[in-house]
């Protein structure tokens, strides 16, 4: 495959024919091993620079071959071209660009999509100025009257619009008007024509503009109004979507355009909420969660509220296609196949106060018309409140009352719709709790197993006001039929049930925490007896009712009686896991909670657990720069989860595990976490860290100037905003060692302070309360141990700094922080004059110092600066301070 010239490029015999059969064999290899071989020599071929010369003359030229070779050539290009494009040679990219060109109105279908798919990420690498002759192009074959010519620049225009739409609304050199000024009435004149194919192409690139809004959609929105409304009713249902799609952006980010059309657009949307077609009803469905996220007047809605209810509930029952009604038959003897198990996502360990919320959601499981109609109710619930309920449970209660196996389904999306509206109503519901806990306990035991299932998530959604009930009599019997009532159905039979169940359950846990204390004995022989029937799915949400449990009842769990049930089925199934396995991840998650919850009482299953996570984070390390040698691939997850169960453990059993920490490579280990390429990694590396500077400090001296400066890194890197958890845990672990190692930590001192005062000037940028108050307390501790370091700079944070310390919550780390105040104002008094104001609103922000040394430092400053401002200077910086202050300070007898 030698390469001539590259501006006579042709391609050898030779070659073509090479090519053409590796590809044939690609199609359809025979086996692994043949797969292998064919990618070898693909990587092989690859490393000639005019192999993508071939694949583009394949693709464009080769038409004794079949479609499907061509097309394998295209797709092949096309990945190729995402690395190999900007080092190639200009005549080989023209080249490839005068191949692709005339093809757009090639006659095979396939052929035209391939080739705007490869317009497409040549538009991406090289922008649109890197290819003058591609507009006209596109623009002649739109007015070209030819239906494959059109289709062709449509389907490649309509790939850009979705993948760099900002490309069409840029300056191009050379033309009077942006491409998109000069795109868009072709595509309006697409919405009348007769081809499905061109109304639906042109109409997604038109919607594609809708969030960025560019002037030439702007001016033009009368037209784009006007054939939307034409097309509203047309006879193709991906058309129908699209207009669907076009109401709910809008809404969305521009609904004054649609405001004087509302009525007519609502009564439309409502419509086609019933088509025939289940996307286009979904697509309808998502406009009334799009209008109530948008905050728009609910007056426009009200009057269609009577109409709307009955159709999002008609429309949550089953549908006949439905996955869940094939999934609902499996039962617990089934095996768990591998595409079976969902992705798991763990939250790497963090320090502060910024929790992140769990998404409830099931991220894995398709979206549906079921599942829109029942997120609209919820959400038209907490719009409207109760006033919904008087068209709502009369179609609620009839559907209820169906009798008959022909009607499960009705009656099992009423308790969807109960559910739904469980929060949103619960004023109107809530003096009816009683009579609905009744009525639903029976339900967890109904024969079809899809009843069970949403009669636990409807229970859950009540879970909250069930136990704030729970306090008196009658509230208490409800509280242990649903407990009694869930814990039955985590022993179903029935794969889905049990799922539903154990989740259900957990949300109870969470509401009830230490009210379930004196159940548990009962909690525990359930789950623990799950543990031992289900499959790897459900075994997963097992292990978060556990850890859920031990987080709720803390150290009610530390007893024997408690501990025989639940520790030996965990420690064996700890035991049968290879440190390679992914099942281990959430057992490791439910060590973490059990851990932190037994406190000491966890030191007699300390020494194998921490040793394993201790091999699970080398044996990961080594993986990822061999894994032949590892015999697995790296997977960061192993890392976070082990590094979060040590934190857990060091966190439990304090000074309790200093052999095992002392005994180990534990510090080297970490070391390397602290300077890995991921940030989850470091995140819970440098969350660790902390947590041993508190403890063994004396453990980390050998590599302290290098902790130091990987965490100081950390706080320096222009991509904060992206890495802004790692920032804080390094943070926080500075703190943390300063305040053990004192002077040892002033050669890093002024690189610290210099990192953490633009975090607080800039705090309102930043937007994270944690990181702002962790360099609050950082630059306090730094100032406690290093006062002569930081003082001679404190006048250009100060303000900043006391404004931070003055949203701190009374706790042991703001007093850290405030005796670095007063050691800095002591060695430099007048470079806290000028934010003396701030300095006492930080002061007046303590409820309490409990710390009487503290209190008395505190005392000194006031009065110390009291006597340097005479002559009613003091008395002028008092008058500038709020009543409330100034009232707060007058126990410091000021």
């Amino acid at each position: 495959m030698e390469a001539p010239a590259p501006a006579a490029w042709q391609p050898q015999e030779e070659g073509f024919k090479e090519i053409c059969g590796l590809l044939e064999h690609q199609i359809s290899p025979t086996s692994t091993t043949d797969k292998f071989q064919i990618w070898q020599q693909l990587q092989h071929f690859s490393q000639f620079p005019d192999f993508n010369n071939y694949l583009a003359f394949i693709l464009s030229r080769a038409e004794g071959k079949s479609v499907e070779i061509r097309q394998a050539a295209g797709l092949l290009l096309k990945n190729n071209l995402r690395n190999a494009y900007k080092p190639m040679m200009p005549a080989y990219q023209q080249y490839i660009k005068s191949e692709l060109l005339p093809c757009l109105g090639a006659a095979d279908r396939h052929i035209r999509s391939t080739v705007g798919t490869i317009i497409s990420v040549v538009v991406q690498l090289g922008g649109i100025l890197g290819w003058p002759e591609l507009l006209q192009a596109l623009i002649t074959c739109l007015d070209s009257n030819d239906l494959n010519h059109m289709e062709g620049a449509m389907d490649a225009l309509s790939k850009i619009c979705e993948d760099i739409p900002q490309v069409l609304d840029s300056d191009v050199p050379g033309l009077p008007d942006r491409p998109i000024k000069i795109i868009l009435p072709r595509l309006y004149q697409f919405f009348q024509s007769p081809h499905t194919s061109l109304k639906k192409l042109a109409l997604g690139s038109v919607n594609q503009y809708i969030m960025l809004m560019p002037a030439a959609l702007y001016a033009s929105m009368n037209q784009y109004l006007q054939g939307l409304f034409a097309l509203a009713n047309d006879q193709a249902a991906e058309v129908r979507k699209l207009v669907c799609s076009a109401f709910v952006q809008l809404i969305e980010v521009r609904p004054s355009f649609l405001e004087p059309h509302l009525r007519d657009v609502v009564e439309y949307i409502l419509q086609v909420n019933k088509d025939g077609d289940d996307e286009v009803a979904l697509e309808a469905c998502e406009f009334w969660s799009a209008y109530c996220d948008a905050q728009l007047p609910p007056e426009n809605l009200r009057e269609f509220l009577p109409r709307l209810i009955p159709v999002l509930l008609s429309n949550m029952a089953y549908a006949d296609d439905d996955e869940s009604l094939a999934e609902a038959e499996e039962d617990e003897s089934l095996p768990d196949r591998d595409q079976d198990l969902k992705p798991r996502f763990h939250t790497s360990r963090f320090h502060g106060s910024d929790s992140v919320e769990d998404d409830d959601d099931d991220i894995v499981n398709a979206w549906n018309l079921r599942k829109c109609s029942a997120a609209a109710l919820d959400i038209l619930s907490n719009v409207f409140g109760d006033e919904i309920l008087p068209t709502l449970m009369p179609v609620v209660e009839a559907k209820l009352a169906a009798s008959g196996d022909e009607s499960w389904k009705d009656r099992e999306a009423a308790v969807l719709a109960l559910g739904a509206v469980a929060e949103g109503c619960i004023d109107g519901l809530y003096p009816h709790l009683s009579q609905m806990v009744e009525f639903l306990i029976p339900l967890l035991d109904d024969k079809f197993p899809l009843i069970r299932s949403i009669s636990c998530w409807t229970v859950s959604r009540f879970s909250k006001y069930i136990v704030q009930e729970s306090g008196h009599q009658k509230g208490y019997e409800h509280f242990d039929k649903v407990l009694m009532g869930l814990l039955r159905r985590i022993l179903d039979t029935n794969k889905r049930v049990q799922e539903a169940a154990c989740s259900a359950f957990a949300t109870l846990e969470e509401e009830a925490a230490e009210d379930l204390a004196p159940r548990l004995e009962i909690i525990l022989q359930h789950l623990m007896c799950a543990f031992g029937k289900y499959q790897r799915r459900n075994l997963r949400i097992v292990y978060d009712a556990i850890g859920t449990l031990a987080d709720a009842v803390g150290a009610e769990l530390n007893k024997p009686a408690y501990l025989e049930i639940l520790m030996p089925p965990l420690i064996a199934k700890w035991q049968q896991l290879s440190n390679s396995d992914k099942d281990i991840f959430p057992l490791l998650e439910c060590f973490t909670s059990i851990a932190q919850a037994l406190g000491t009482g966890f030191s007699q299953f300390a020494e194998p657990v921490f040793q394993r996570c201790i091999a699970i984070i080398q044996s990961q390390q080594l993986a990822k720069v061999d894994p032949v040698t590892a015999g697995f691939l790296y997977d960061k997850e192993f890392i976070v989860c082990s590094l979060d169960l040590l934190s857990g453990i060091v966190e439990s059993l304090g000074g309790g595990i200093e052999s095992l920490v002392s005994q180990s490579n534990l510090r080297d280990l970490l070391l390397q976490c602290c300077m890995d390429d991921v940030s989850d990694v470091r995140q819970s590396a440098f969350a660790l860290l902390g947590d041993l500077a508190r403890l063994f400090a004396a453990h980390l001296r050998p590599r302290l100037p290098e902790f130091l400066d990987v965490a100081a890194k950390q706080l320096n890197t222009p991509k904060l905003k992206e890495t802004i958890s790692v920032a804080n845990n390094a943070c926080w672990a500075i703190g943390e060692l300063a305040v053990k190692v004192h002077q040892e930590i002033s050669p890093i001192a002024m690189t610290v302070m210099s990192c953490l005062v633009p975090i607080l000037q800039h705090s309102e940028e930043l937007n994270n309360k944690s990181l702002v108050e962790n360099s609050a307390i950082t630059l306090g501790r730094l100032a406690w141990v290093c006062p002569e370091i930081l003082s001679p700079h404190m006048e250009h944070f100060m303000q900043s700094w006391c404004i931070a310390l003055s949203m701190i919550h009374d706790d042991i780390e703001k007093e850290d922080a405030f005796r670095g105040l007063c050691a800095m104002v002591r060695k430099n008094p007048s470079g806290a004059l000028s934010s003396l104001v701030f300095m006492c609103k930080a002061i007046a922000s303590w409820h309490e110092i409990r710390n009487e040394e503290l209190h008395n430092e505190v005392c000194q400053v006031l009065h110390g600066y009291k006597q340097m401002l005479r002559n009613g200077a003091w008395d002028q910086y008092m008058s500038a301070l709020e009543p409330p202050v100034k009232e707060k300070l007058l126990k410091y007898q000021v």
